[in-house]
């Protein structure tokens, strides 16, 4: 069986909602950065409504809390959209529109490459993250596990 890599980000805006002038620069930059991910190699699938993005989705009942779920083919791809394209020109300016969010606001696991993830799936392996640590069920670029093998 072939895997891909799933991941879940999120994070508490200094906003009370998008809508908020504070967030304004991000959102007027979503699309363009959702493009850049979407075109990136590798880029398998994001959640999205219809606005295209995922700013109304709401998994956690905080209007304050917005979530971003993708799926790529390997962690080379994720790593090199996340840090080493425009969006990591965003990534640097993270503390201008979001609080700090504990120890953990990202995850990633492997899952079955004729698979994407449920938004509840994907909150319940950063929830695991959050109270259990590292493991091959959820874990970040500081340790990363590999795909499972057949056994």
């Amino acid at each position: 069986m072939n895997y891909h890599l799933a991941e879940i980000n999120i994070a508490r805006m200094k906003g009370v909602n998008i809508d908020d002038p504070i967030m304004q620069e991000f959102v007027d930059n979503l699309d363009v950065i959702n493009g850049l991910a979407e075109s990136s190699p590798g880029f398998v699938w994001r959640l999205k409504d219809e606005s295209d993005n995922a700013t109304d989705i709401n998994p956690y009942n905080d209007e304050q809390v917005i979530v971003n779920v993708s799926v790529w083919e390997d962690i080379e791809s994720l790593k090199q959209f996340t840090y080493h394209s425009h969006h990591t020109d965003f990534m640097k300016r993270r503390k201008e529109w979001f609080h700090h969010y504990g120890n953990h606001y990202y995850a990633m696991w492997w899952l079955p490459e004729s698979e994407v993830p449920s938004l509840e799936e994907a909150v319940a392996r950063l929830t695991h993250l959050q109270e259990h640590g590292l493991s091959d069920h959820a874990f970040t670029f500081k340790k990363l596990f590999s795909q499972p093998t057949e056994s």
